[in-house]
C-alpha cells in the first residue's frame, strides 16, 4: 500500500480542462447532465439515514466532507440544500476554480488543495462523498482508508464509480470518449474501473459496510440519467461505518 493516493497523470488531465467546470455545454457535460441524479440519491439517503423532516433546507445541520470535489459541481447544490460542506481536490486549478466560482453563489463552503492522506480537520465529518474519483486515484485501497478517517462512527460515504465490465469498456470509454465524444479521450482508463465486490472488500477492512449499490445509467430519448438494477457500467453505492 502506497502513502501517496494522487495519480500526478490524472491530476494533469483535469488541470488542463479545469477552466471547463461551469460550462453545461463543455468538457464536463455529461456530469452537469449526471448532477440531478446524484443530488437526489444523496440527499434522499442522508433523510432517510438521518431521520430528517423534509424541507426547503433538508440537509441543515449535516456536514459532508466532498472528496475529489473538482470545481464544485456537486458542493454547491448540496450546500444550498443546507449542508456544510468542506471540498477537497488535488487539483490546485480545480480548487481555484471552485473558490472562483463562490464568489457568484454566496454560499458558505470551505476549498482545500489536498488530498485525504495530506489533509487535516478538526472534526470527523456525518457524510463523505468519494462521487467519480476512486477510478481516477494511484492507489484504492489506501485511498478508501484515508477517506474512511474523516467519517464519523455510524457516518455514511458514498461512492460511484464504473464497474470493469466489457460492456463498461465498450459505452464509457469507445462509445462516450471515441465515438459521442461525450468526454475528451483519456478520460478514462478501464484498467482502473473497479467492481463493486472488489470495493466492498476494500471497504469491509475500513469498517464500511455497504448498506445500498444501485446502477446508475443514461436515457438517450429523455436524455436524462436514472436509477436502473443495471450495475455493468456506471454504479452508485451507499456505505455506513460502524
Amino acid at each position: 500500500m502506497s502513502n501517496n493516493t494522487i495519480n500526478k497523470e490524472e491530476v494533469e488531465k483535469f488541470n488542463k480542462i479545469a477552466k471547463e467546470w461551469w460550462n453545461p455545454n463543455g468538457k464536463f457535460k455529461p456530469l452537469h447532465k449526471f448532477n440531478p441524479i446524484r443530488i437526489e440519491y444523496i440527499k434522499n439517503n442522508i433523510i432517510k439515514d438521518f431521520n430528517i423532516l423534509s424541507n426547503d433546507k433538508p440537509l441543515k445541520g449535516i456536514s459532508i466532507l466532498d472528496i475529489g470535489c473538482g470545481g464544485g459541481l456537486l458542493s454547491e447544490p448540496l450546500a444550498r440544500l443546507g449542508a456544510d460542506v468542506v471540498g477537497i481536490d488535488a487539483s490546485s486549478k480545480n480548487i481555484d476554480i471552485a473558490k472562483h466560482h463562490l464568489k457568484t453563489s454566496n454560499l458558505n463552503i470551505e476549498y482545500y488543495d489536498k488530498s485525504p492522506e495530506s489533509f487535516s480537520y478538526k472534526k470527523k465529518f456525518d457524510v463523505i462523498l468519494n462521487m467519480e474519483i476512486v477510478e481516477h486515484v494511484e492507489d484504492i485501497p489506501q485511498f478508501i482508508n484515508q477517506s474512511a478517517k474523516f467519517l464519523k462512527d455510524n457516518g455514511v460515504m458514498f461512492i460511484a464509480t464504473l464497474n470493469q465490465t466489457l460492456k463498461s469498456y465498450v459505452f464509457a470509454i469507445i462509445g462516450a470518449e471515441y465515438i459521442l465524444r461525450w468526454l475528451p479521450i483519456g478520460t478514462h482508463d478501464w484498467n482502473k474501473f473497479v467492481k463493486p465486490e472488489k470495493l466492498e472488500k476494500i471497504c469491509n477492512k475500513n469498517s464500511l459496510i455497504l448498506k445500498r449499490i444501485d446502477g446508475v445509467k443514461f436515457n438517450p430519448f429523455l436524455n436524462k440519467w436514472s436509477l436502473s438494477s443495471d450495475k455493468s457500467i456506471n454504479y452508485i453505492t451507499k456505505y455506513k461505518k460502524g
